[in-house]
């Protein structure tokens, strides 16, 4: 888990941008039935009123959304990314996104130091580029964020609820 961030104690928690983004991009959406690009889109689209931005080279639409082929082709700032590509292309988007001025991302995408030598440098490349643009990075394989109360949920478990009432916010991180 990287989680590496500006400042002291855990900036993500104080982050606006990584816990209540207005503009979200998901890297790697998808319309297959079953794909996790898929369900996170569908997750966010019942969330409160965001811009969402739907990001693959290979759609030109995703669920009836104009989709981007790169994240340096999404027009205006962009609070929060949510990556879920294959490992071998995410440093390459991590770099896009710093290039892009993203404030935080989310990587959902697996195959990183638990596979081994070459994921853990993967995974370390990942950590250089978040240190040149100084971005906050939750993840890899995190299974995302949920905020009810606050209309957001970034995750690929099923449906989130519609339910705004209570305290409950969840960030999700798998430690093997």
């Amino acid at each position: 888990m990287i989680i590496q961030c500006k400042g002291a104690y855990h900036p993500w928690i104080a982050s606006i941008e990584c816990f209540d983004p207005e503009t979200i991009a998901l890297i790697g959406a998808s319309e297959k039935e079953g794909s996790l690009g898929r369900t996170i889109i569908e997750n966010m689209l019942f969330c409160r009123e965001r811009k969402i931005f739907p990001v693959n080279p290979n759609r030109k639409t995703v669920l009836d959304r104009t989709c981007y082929a790169s994240i340096t082709d999404v027009p205006g700032h962009i609070d929060l990314a949510i990556i879920v590509t294959a490992a071998k292309t995410v440093p390459r988007i991590v770099e896009e996104c710093g290039q892009a001025g993203v404030d935080g991302l989310i990587i959902i995408s697996e195959g990183f130091r638990e596979v081994g030598e070459e994921g853990w440098k993967l995974e370390e490349e990942i950590v250089q580029i978040r240190k040149k643009y100084g971005m906050r990075i939750l993840g890899p394989n995190c299974l995302g964020v949920i905020r009810p109360n606050a209309g957001f949920c970034a995750t690929h478990l099923s449906r989130c609820s519609r339910s705004r009432e209570g305290r409950f916010a969840d960030a999700e991180q798998r430690l093997r």
